[in-house]
């Protein structure tokens, strides 16, 4: 199988980049693929001439093949001005139209704070489904607190499973997810943020 991640992330180190790798680590554990990561900010230059002549480069033109041939996608964008970069929106506008039907994809994002967390719902799972891929009931929102914190491995852990059981074809059994996610009652975490004595 063929799993693509796409990230839209622009710095190096990318946080963005890191959540991919880790969704894609999580998804391969549970359906072996041969993992390919498509950086478009490499492919930025080649995007914007695309969109003004409408011929891909060679580069571009080579992740759209992954991306169409892909069994299965990841895609990891920052939030910019509440929504996806441009540069994000920007390849998906230079795919073919039928590229991603009926293709499992799971959807991503990184951003500076929690306030952003919806735009998994208002952005990200509308132009999939405009696109008519098939997206993962749990998508995957990681601010900047949310780093080593609770719950960010548990939801990698449980989009991974989603994507690994559309993938391989399972999409009927129910996926296992490895350490399921533990409600810890608040008054519970209160007590835990009590100075000791």
């Amino acid at each position: 199988m063929k799993l693509v991640v796409v990230s839209a992330g622009l710095s190096v180190p990318s946080s963005t980049r890191l959540l991919a790798d880790r969704l894609a680590a999580a998804t391969a554990e549970r359906a072996p693929a041969e993992v390919r990561v498509v950086e478009l900010r490499d492919l930025a230059v080649e995007i914007a001439h695309n969109l003004t002549n409408g011929f891909p480069g060679r580069d571009l033109a080579a992740a759209q093949d992954a991306v169409t041939e892909a069994d299965g996608l990841i895609v990891v964008t920052p939030v910019f001005s509440a929504s996806y970069s441009g540069l994000f929106k920007s390849f998906f506008d230079v795919l073919d139209k039928d590229a991603l039907a009926g293709k499992p994809v799971l959807i991503a994002a990184t951003g500076g704070t929690a306030r952003h967390s919806l735009v998994l719902e208002h952005a990200l799972r509308p132009l999939f489904a405009h696109l008519r891929a098939v997206v993962v009931p749990t998508g995957v929102y990681a601010a900047s607190e949310d780093w080593g914190a609770q719950g960010l491995p548990e939801r990698i852990e449980r989009a991974a499973a989603e994507l690994a059981a559309l993938m391989s074809g399972l999409a009927a059994a129910r996926p296992a997810v490895k350490d399921a996610f533990a409600v810890v009652p608040f008054a519970e975490q209160l007590a835990a943020l009590r100075p000791a004595g």
